[in-house]
């Protein structure tokens, strides 16, 4: 989905929460996390749950609830994904790590030092500070045997916090020392209400339409994921319309598995295994949020019941997988001998 030139402001920027208590539908996390920081405390933390359903927004007005003016000065937040994705040319030209980056070092090592030299600040006028790792599902087992150990010499002025769609990922040594917060897919009907709120505060030509039908297939459509819900949903003003939500719904990393799912059934495996490890490598995804693009196809284009049966038995394995992409791969064959 993309926005027509000129736009000022995505709206899931423009609605982004800036307290806790603006966060919708995850009211027991919102709950134990104004409790912490009512106390001025903290555990290490581990957000899980899909994408869109406000775990970032949540560790930012937490951070800010912690700290108020100070929050940033206390907070260090690392992008796991575009680091080891990125490698060593993310750490030479981001000015957060160019001054410790050396150059004749592994990225492993570099990404050791870094976090030494982030926990090893003193905190401004508190007893710790905040080391967050978004999408820690990216960390490596190495990167996070090292990191256990950090957080081992460090819990007294630290406290880390690991954001993820995939738990099972985080070895059992770090999983362990952290409080788990589930953030749940959002429900159609706060999905509706927010949504609505939205539609009366931007609709200013008379000549768009958006019924609350329409909002209602718009929240169908975005499976939970607010963040998915308002970007269909300003699509939708700037076309004027809400008549074609089916092809507002279909997203970038959904025609990607489906051009997978059509390599595989025409016989080119290898290229359809390209395909899905491409949306976990370069989009992001998770090995289960690649199954649900797939199942999302399966139920539109196939129907087929050892399709659906090979989707769960990939999931369950997943559960208790080291490795996502021998998974994927070993999902993809099943597919091949299915409609082989």
């Amino acid at each position: 989905m993309r926005l027509q030139r000129g736009s000022v402001m995505l709206w899931t920027e423009r609605y982004r929460p800036v307290r806790l208590e603006d966060i919708r539908g995850q009211d027991r996390v919102t709950g134990l996390l104004l409790s912490c920081a009512a106390s001025g405390m903290s555990p290490h933390l581990m957000l899980a749950g899909p994408h869109g359903t406000g775990k970032s927004a949540a560790i930012r007005c937490f951070a800010e609830r912690l700290y108020g003016g100070n929050w940033e000065a206390n907070t260090s937040i690392f992008q796991t994904a575009d680091l080891f994705s990125q490698g060593k040319k993310l750490l030479e030209e981001d000015e957060r790590y160019t001054h410790l980056y050396q150059k004749g070092q592994s990225l492993i090592v570099n990404f050791k030092y870094i976090l030494k030299w982030y926990a090893s600040m003193r905190p401004l006028d508190a007893d710790f500070k905040l080391m967050v790792f978004e999408d820690a599902h990216a960390l490596t087992r190495e990167a996070q045997q090292g990191l256990r150990r950090i957080m081992e010499q460090y819990s007294s002025t630290c406290r880390f916090v690991f954001s993820t769609t995939n738990q099972s990922t985080i070895i059992p040594a770090i999983s362990s020392r952290c409080l788990p917060l589930f953030f749940g897919p959002i429900r159609s009907d706060v999905l509706i209400a927010q949504l609505r709120m939205i539609r009366e505060r931007e609709q200013q030509d008379a000549r768009f339409s958006c019924t609350n039908d329409d909002l209602e297939l718009i929240a169908e459509a975005a499976q939970g994921d607010m963040r998915r819900a308002i970007l269909m949903l300003q699509v939708a003003f700037q076309a004027g319309s809400c008549s074609n939500l089916a092809e507002l719904s279909e997203s970038e990393t959904g025609t990607v598995a489906a051009s997978a799912i059509g390599l595989i059934k025409s016989g080119d495996l290898r290229g359809g295994i390209r395909q899905l490890e491409s949306l976990m490598i370069d989009y992001g995804l998770s090995g289960r949020d690649v199954l649900s693009e797939i199942r999302t196809i399966a139920h539109r284009e196939y129907n087929h019941p050892l399709l659906a049966t090979a989707l769960a038995e990939a999931d369950a394995r997943l559960g208790h997988a080291n490795s996502e992409y021998i998974q994927i791969d070993a999902f993809a064959t099943c597919i091949r001998e299915i409609f082989s």
